[in-house]
């Protein structure tokens, strides 16, 4: 089957074969005669199978076959999607697919000025890709209603759950018209996302392309068993091979990716980190600078991942591995988008094995075990397996632990911590807190009692700061040895010290 014959307007079509596109992909051939029929749909597709075409091209046809001018502040067709990542790359898309028409697209996400994107909307748009928060936002400042909507698309639900948009989601769906053409895209398909999906789907066809075995079929995986603070040294030995020349690399946490990138970049290997801590600015250079080839390794969390839309990326490195089979699947499918091929390698640590099995499981084939890396443990590889329960809480444990370590370092180079616990922030990964403690500890501020200099004639409210009379200490010093010496007394000494009581 070739696009010509899916029955797209001409413009469309046009657009398609501009594009380079000749052949839909499974997806594609599946969903769009559907779609093209008004039918709500129910698709379980993995990353880069062609899916987002499969929904933009029958809405870019069906908006301009029936052509109705947006009102202001309205949209016709609304994609819901997680990320901002994924939001630009959905807006990108549609815009490729309808340059030959006269429909309007505008894209809308958190961490970024509202201004322009408010500009953009006003006079209503035909095509409004969002992330649940900022249309939220918009419309409770009444920037943007959902009234006159036609066209209703959720994206990536399953990962929307992961991210708790749950509850968004729900106040989304009670604003839309009653009448509408849905669509419903999920990578899995778990008890929560069937139940989503039936109270928003009115007798749906079900497409369901790409399963999991196939997709891990078509790369080449390899686990390497290793200790977990050799996980660094054996990164760096692997990335030593430049035949890892587009290399994304997943780690569980946010503080984890930035630890990889800054072990890589001080090792000569130009890297970047993307995760949710991170500006959109920065987010976007770095995925613009790993595509230009500017920088070899991209080191990501799970969330930050989705949206990525790179060619040609020759490896995925599992520096921790995923508690959370089905992901495993979308990080080693970077590797292996729209049918093509790729190579996978997943440390694993001696809590991480009870993942690998439940891995295997899904995927239907053991992942064959690389002996040969100089940092093989053979006490990781035949170590006592865990539940999986065990193995997330021994893990997190053991991440906290860091985290409180790391905490007391920052504190220890300030000179102390603060007295009072003032001085710096509770949580370790503020910065804001770690300067405030390596400028020499907490400033006079966050102290629980005044500076012991306060300047004679100075106001304060502290009783302690009051400077004491002349006999004050030696009546301290005839007090029963059982109590301690009041505050005054240490106050009254420090300031004898400063100010003129030494000889």
């Amino acid at each position: 089957m070739k696009f010509s014959d899916l029955g797209l307007l001409e413009p469309i079509e046009r657009a398609v074969h501009e594009a380079g596109y000749t052949e839909p992909t499974p997806i594609q051939q599946a969903a769009i005669p559907h779609l093209l029929q008004g039918r709500d749909l129910l698709g379980c597709a993995q990353t880069g199978t062609g899916k987002t075409a499969a929904f933009a091209l029958p809405i870019l046809h069906q908006l301009v076959r029936y052509n109705q001018r947006p009102a202001q502040k309205q949209t016709r067709a609304l994609i819901l999607t997680p990320t901002r990542e994924l939001a630009i790359q959905i807006f990108d898309n549609f815009r490729i697919y309808g340059k030959h028409t006269k429909i309007r697209c505008s894209v809308i996400f958190g961490g970024v000025s509202q201004v322009p994107q408010v500009k953009s909307v006003a006079g209503g748009v035909d095509v409004l890709i969002a992330t649940p928060g900022r249309l939220l936002d918009l419309i409770n400042q009444k920037h943007l209603s959902l009234r006159s909507l036609e066209v209703f698309v959720l994206d990536e639900a399953d990962r929307m759950l992961d991210m708790g948009f749950i509850h968004d989601i729900r106040k989304i769906i009670a604003m839309l018209p009653e009448r509408r053409h849905n669509l419903f895209f999920s990578a899995t398909m778990p008890p929560d996302i069937r139940r989503l999906a039936d109270s928003i789907l009115k007798d749906p066809v079900s497409v369901e392309v790409t399963p999991v075995s196939s997709t891990a079929e078509r790369i080449d995986q390899k686990v390497m068993y290793v200790d977990r603070n050799r996980k660094k040294d054996l990164l760096r030995q692997v990335l030593q091979d430049k035949s890892l020349s587009r290399v994304i690399v997943f780690t569980r946490t946010k503080r984890g990716a930035n630890q990889v990138s800054e072990v890589l970049e001080k090792n000569g290997i130009k890297s970047a980190p993307i995760h949710g801590n991170k500006s959109q600015s920065a987010r976007q250079k770095a995925l613009e600078a790993f595509k230009d080839g500017k920088i070899r390794v991209l080191v990501a969390t799970d969330i930050a991942a989705r949206g990525i839309d790179v060619d040609n990326i020759t490896h995925v490195i599992n520096f921790e591995v995923p508690n959370i089979a089905e992901s495993y699947v979308h990080r080693i499918g970077r590797t292996a988008r729209a049918g093509a091929e790729g190579i996978a390698i997943s440390f694993c640590d001696a809590e991480e094995r009870a993942f690998i099995k439940d891995i295997e499981k899904l995927i239907g084939q053991p992942i064959p075990v690389d002996r040969t890396q100089p940092y093989h443990s053979d006490d990781v590889e035949h170590a006592r397996m865990m539940s999986k329960g065990k193995a997330k809480a021994a893990i997190e444990s053991a991440q906290n632990q860091r985290r409180h370590k790391h905490g007391r370092n920052h504190r220890s180079k300030g000179g102390g911590p603060s007295r009072g616990g003032g001085g710096g922030s509770h949580r370790n990964d503020t910065r804001a807190g770690a300067r405030s403690e390596s400028r020499g500890g907490a400033s006079s501020a966050s102290r629980s009692g005044p500076s012991p200099i306060t300047p004679r004639g100075a106001t304060t409210t502290s009783k302690s700061a009051i400077t004491p009379r002349p006999n004050t200490t030696a009546k301290t010093a005839q007090t029963s040895k059982s109590q301690p010496p009041k505050s005054t007394s240490k106050v009254g000494n420090l300031f004898r010290g400063v100010f003129g009581g030494r000889k």
